[in-house]
């Protein structure tokens, strides 16, 4: 009986510490699976997180981006067809051309808010109906050519701010880089020893709004190009419409002369 007791407190000891170890074997893998999971946290930084270590320059950066966004979706809104070249109204309008209703060609075209129809509204009453052979189409060309200089200039305009937008968020991603450096050197400057886990917050920074100005700059020059194309496109495709109209009232007016010019046969 002694023996059995002077046993039971090693025995109590070596349980005690089994289970205290089969508990560790139990929870370690959680507790490894929770420390990958914050060092893989700090390797790969939320994109919240590189704004934040971006610095003061990324508040310009974050305008720039925003102004951005709304040009392009307010230029490509404002650039479709059914604005410039409306199916409709150019069906409508060559119907009365092609009877050569230049009147009823010029209500039609007053009545519409789109780029042709106010170009036709301004062009057409140029047609001189004493010369039947051209019907004054010079001076209907000069007309739409100088309602198209008109117009491009608010249109590029809009587009323009997209070229300033690509100019400018370089520059200012550039000044972040040289603030970022600033700070660097500045606290090398005052350290005994080099450590680079101080520099790494500025060098961050300096990397971070570089970084930023070139997805900023880099979408917003092409979409530059993309809409000032795209303008440039829908203003020849309301040229084209224009002239083919004017075409048509001259065909009907010069049907008889060309039919003529035409030979039946030839002279024995």
């Amino acid at each position: 009986m002694r023996f059995l007791r002077l046993q039971s407190g090693p025995c109590k000891t070596l349980i005690a510490f089994g289970a205290i170890l089969l508990l560790a074997l139990l929870t370690a893998p959680e507790l490894f699976a929770q420390d990958a999971q914050l060092v893989e946290d700090a390797k790969n930084p939320t994109v919240w997180d590189m704004i934040q270590e971006g610095g003061w320059a990324m508040v310009p950066l974050g305008l720039c981006s925003l102004v951005m966004v709304a040009l392009v979706i307010y230029n490509f809104i404002q650039l479709t067809r059914s604005k410039f070249v409306p199916a409709e109204l150019q069906s409508q309008v060559m119907e009365f051309m092609s009877g050569c209703k230049v009147r009823s060609a010029i209500e039609v075209s007053s009545s519409s808010p789109s780029f042709l129809g106010r170009m036709l509204a301004t062009a057409l009453p140029k047609v001189d109906a004493t010369d039947p052979e051209t019907l004054g189409r010079e001076h209907v060309e000069d007309a739409m050519a100088d309602f198209t200089i008109r117009e491009n200039r608010s249109y590029m305009t809009m587009i323009g701010y997209l070229s300033v937008i690509a100019q400018i968020a370089p520059m200012m991603g550039l000044m972040g880089t040289v603030s970022g450096m600033i700070g660097a050197f500045n606290k090398l400057r005052n350290l005994q020893s080099p450590d680079a886990s101080v520099l790494a917050g500025n060098i961050s920074e300096a990397l971070i709004t570089t970084l930023s100005g070139l997805c900023i700059a880099i979408p917003a020059i092409i979409s530059f190009f993309i809409l000032r194309n795209r303008l440039n496109r829908l203003v020849a495709e309301a040229h084209e419409a224009a002239s083919e109209m004017v075409d048509a009232s001259l065909n009907t007016l010069n049907a008889d002369q060309q039919l003529a010019k035409v030979p039946e046969g030839l002279a024995s």
